[in-house]
């Protein structure tokens, strides 16, 4: 019995992470995001940034809360595989979404519907096929 009690009497020194410090470096971060909104960047710049912090939100979370940073080294690279696609994906459709951009700013040439004007529609003359 004296070797029960004194076992119990010591604290078991847990070594997994604190999360409350975790918590804070989230809302701290969380709030970096919000600044950065509401700052007058330009959008390229403001995307860029809230894409960084999301990534850092992301690595955290994963990191901590998933426990990956006490598992295996095998386990990481697991993770890791998926982000790496993501990323690779990402860039591989970036010639696409360049270039549907360009559709959403006015061009210099408007191409009117004459019928929205006001005008009558006139058919075309019709075409004279030769006989044979």
């Amino acid at each position: 019995m004296t070797t029960q009690a004194a076992i119990g009497a010591y604290e078991v020194e847990h070594s997994g992470p604190n999360y409350i410090a975790v918590f804070i470096y989230l809302a701290v971060l969380t709030g970096i995001e919000l600044g950065v909104y509401a700052m007058g960047l330009p959008h390229v710049a403001k995307v860029g940034l809230l894409i960084a912090l999301a990534w850092a939100k992301a690595v955290l979370v994963a990191m901590y809360f998933m426990h990956l940073a006490m598992e295996k080294k095998a386990l990481a690279i697991i993770a890791i595989i998926p982000v790496v696609l993501v990323t690779f994906l990402c860039f591989m459709l970036l010639p696409d979404l360049t270039t549907r951009m360009w559709t959403k700013f006015d061009h210099r040439i408007k191409v009117t519907n004459p019928a929205e004007m006001g005008a009558k529609p006139v058919a075309p003359p019709p075409v004279r096929v030769p006989q044979q």
